[in-house]
């Protein structure tokens, strides 16, 4: 009996358009996320790398690991630093992540409340 019933009601055709249509909420949702999300990390990195090319000796600089120094030497991979007086280390380009003076505007600014 119940299988007659679901026979009887048919499989409702859906119309002619709504193939497009049922992406277009697919579609605007990547567009959001690549104007929020994507855009924004690409411009970021595109930044940081004209950051560590445009590095120099004498700079002041920050690694990602947190330690501070100042840049004595450099080639295309490694950067030489001098962290205390007579004490360099090398390390990789890329773990260079600021400079002192941006780190330290950081850590000057008030501090937001979390939670707004």
């Amino acid at each position: 009996m119940l299988t007659a019933i679901a026979y009887a009601q048919g499989g409702a055709t859906p119309p002619a358009g709504s193939g497009l249509a049922s992406f277009i909420p697919l579609i605007l949702i990547f567009v959001v996320f690549y104007f929020l999300l994507i855009r924004p990390q690409q411009k970021k990195a595109k930044e940081h790398q004209q950051f560590l090319s445009a590095l120099k000796k004498g700079d002041d600089v920050v690694t990602s690991g947190g330690i501070h120094g100042r840049i004595t030497g450099l080639n295309d991979v490694i950067v030489t630093m001098e962290i205390a007086d007579g004490v360099r280390i090398k390390v990789n380009r890329a773990s260079i992540l600021t400079s002192a003076q941006d780190a330290k505007k950081q850590a000057e600014a008030p501090a937001k409340p979390a939670g707004g």
